[in-house]
């Protein structure tokens, strides 16, 4: 299955990103410049939508937590909403879902 992604500005100002398919060292290669890209947008919030994310591993993780701190680095902020199955399983894992989902 391809990865894609789609863009959209919500009316209160929210960059949105919507990924669909895998997050994996193949596909975060090609996604990682064109996501970090977004940010030269300096966003006050940066959405990430991953409710049709498959699967990630450890460098779909790394690429989500260096959104994170480059939205952080522009005094913006990240969430991620839509984590289901194996991904948020990782997420937990890591320890990382405080940070990325706003929950203790």
């Amino acid at each position: 299955m391809a990865t894609t992604f789609q863009v959209s500005t919500t009316p209160e100002g929210v960059l949105r990103v919507a990924i669909e398919g895998d997050l994996d060292s193949g596909t975060t290669r090609e996604l990682r410049d064109q996501l970090q890209a977004l940010l030269t947008r300096k966003p006050r919030l940066l959405e990430v939508d991953l409710s049709k994310l498959h699967t990630i591993d450890s460098s779909g993780v790394g690429m989500l937590v260096s959104l994170y701190k480059g939205a952080r680095s522009h005094g913006g902020e990240l969430t991620i909403t839509g984590l289901r199955d194996q991904p948020l399983a990782i997420v937990r894992l890591l320890k990382l879902d405080r940070a990325l989902l706003g929950t203790t």
